[in-house]
């Protein structure tokens, strides 16, 4: 997929995102209103946060999309992570709350109106939400946005949160059990927190720069080794920001190659992991099959050289 269509693709994700969550916060809001009910308020609460989280992914996107600088010439897609965190933190902010409000209302419980209307309501959620991820999960997949990511599974979570809250509205409102109201919405803090992790995990995991996945290297070390006249690779190192991967190592070839030759097996190297790893940017460098790199700190122009003694 080029990178225009993949640009387009994420916008209009961000796009969806921010406008069904103004549809959900809308309708919730008047649900928990007229019910009263605390699971209702959990998922309204869930969806305030993500309309917050949506508008941080959609300027967050469009600042990730940016094309490299003379100030940023890695680009500026760690700006997905930054929104990851900050998503992660809204989402746990919610978390919290919801848990002090469901143990505050275990102890002094209180029926839940309309209830029939409140599953009413939520089932209607329900298909906003369906649709959305369905798309958010399409452009993830064809695009590796890490901020869609974030975004969508924030969504997907409110499928097992919106049938925790209609439970909840069936036995308190239905049957009349007033503390199961409260109890489902404090398991449903504990279900947001988690997705709240899950999300930080990845992110900073981004931030700082984490190695991509064991069987990634392994394949790029495969390919770089199916060329016949490279001996061997070292020193390979990975990392991801946005949608781009970077892959850089060392490739060690016969020592008698011509310079062209030399630079003509390495154009041919990263032809083949780049059909593999299609936005990936990646630099490898030559070394005589044998030869041993002389470490940083013993170059002479290196900061890390020791001083020489003086007379």
């Amino acid at each position: 997929m080029s990178p225009e269509r993949a640009a387009t693709l994420m916008k209009r994700a961000t796009y969806a995102s921010v406008a069904v969550a103004v549809v959900l916060i809308s309708m919730k809001a008047w649900a928990v209103w007229v019910t009263g009910s605390m699971a209702l308020l959990a998922t309204f609460l869930d969806s305030l946060l993500d309309g917050a989280a949506s508008l941080v992914n959609l300027f967050a996107v469009r600042v990730a999309l940016t094309p490299a600088d003379r100030q940023h010439r890695f680009g500026h897609g760690k700006a997905e992570a930054l929104a990851g965190l900050g998503q992660a933190a809204l989402i746990g902010a919610s978390a919290l709350y919801l848990g002090v409000e469901s143990v505050s209302r275990l102890l002094d419980p209180t029926p839940v109106e309309q209830s029939t209307l409140g599953i009413a309501v939520i089932v209607v959620s329900l298909g906003f939400t369906a649709v959305l991820v369905v798309y958010q999960r399409y452009v993830q997949r064809v695009t590796g946005s890490l901020a869609i990511a974030a975004d969508s599974l924030h969504y997907a979570s409110d499928f097992i949160l919106n049938l925790g809250v209609i439970a909840a509205l069936v036995i308190a409102g239905t049957l009349g059990i007033v503390w199961a109201d409260p109890v489902i919405a404090l398991a449903l803090a504990f279900w947001i927190g988690y997705a709240a992790w899950e999300i930080v995990s990845r992110a900073t995991s981004e931030l700082m720069d984490r190695e991509l996945p064991q069987e990634d290297r392994l394949r790029i070390e495969e390919i770089a080794l199916s060329h016949p006249q490279v001996h061997t690779i070292h020193d390979l190192r990975t990392r991801t920001s946005g949608r781009t991967v970077f892959i850089q190592f060392h490739l060690e070839i016969p020592g008698d190659l011509s310079l062209r030759h030399a630079h003509d097996v390495a154009d041919t190297v990263e032809l083949a992991i780049a059909t593999e790893f299609p936005d990936a940017e990646i630099l490898i460098h030559q070394d005589p099959a044998g030869h041993e790199d002389v470490p940083e700190a013993m170059h002479p122009e290196s900061p890390l050289a020791p001083t020489p003694p003086t007379a």
